[in-house]
């Protein structure tokens, strides 16, 4: 099969990143799933930030998790990176409509951060709540293994970003090389999860792999190049 193809923090090569209208273009683009970052506010809301602050997709500064959800509001996070002005995205809102699309959430929590296990806990309780086909990640292991203890019919994928282990540990349903470490590693590759995957060449590669999901900065033009690069016998 080939790779269902993952709008990296939306459609971010063409709308500013984590904002509404970065995933609603993914999904017209045909995105199979969407991604976004998650990280617990001060007063105990999750909202879609990549950073630790708020200085590099705002117009303000500070901390996510000093702050209060109302004080992010207080920020345009679409301006700055050349969008329409936009309210900080709670998960809530965005599980709103991945509920109404059908497509699958892949939500990352982020660490290290000061609520330690509240992030996973909190996400979680969330997705118990909304009726969503959802996979959880994280770089830190301790992260995923106490997530799978909370949710375990929920997939999980453990991220790598400098080296790929032989085997994953038994509360880790998918490896979640970055695309680099797919071309160190000649072997490997097939069910994976690939981040974040933009050049042609490496969307080819991850094909010819038989990586599972291919997260991506423009879902359209990389969904353009799987079907491309499909063999005959390949839907």
């Amino acid at each position: 099969m080939p790779p269902e193809v993952v709008a990296h923090r939306g459609a971010s090569a063409a709308r500013p990143e984590h904002t509404l209208a970065a995933y609603e273009l993914a999904l017209a683009q045909g995105a199979d799933g969407v991604e976004c970052d998650v990280r617990l506010t001060k007063d105990g809301h999750l909202v879609c930030v990549h950073d630790r602050t708020i200085d590099r997709t705002s117009g303000g500064s500070g901390v996510v998790s000093a702050m209060t959800l109302e004080e992010l509001r207080r920020h345009d996070f679409g301006s700055r990176l050349g969008g329409e002005p936009a309210d900080v995205l709670t998960l809530e809102d965005l599980l709103g409509l991945v509920a109404d699309s059908g497509v699958r959430l892949f939500a990352e929590t982020k660490h290290p951060v000061r609520y330690g296990g509240d992030v996973e806990r909190r996400l979680a309780d969330m997705l118990s709540k909304h009726r969503v086909d959802a996979v959880m990640m994280s770089f830190s292991p301790w992260a995923v293994r106490r997530f799978k203890a909370l949710k375990p019919d929920v997939p999980t994928v453990l991220l790598f970003n400098r080296i790929w282990p032989k085997r994953l540990p038994r509360f880790a349903d998918y490896a979640g090389p970055g695309v680099h470490l797919l071309r160190r590693y000649p072997d490997r590759g097939a069910g994976s999860y690939c981040w974040t995957v933009d050049a042609v060449e490496d969307v080819v590669l991850c094909v010819e792999r038989g990586v599972r999901f291919l997260a991506t900065n423009n879902p359209a033009r990389t969904r353009g190049i799987v079907g491309d690069n499909l063999t005959p016998d390949q839907p």
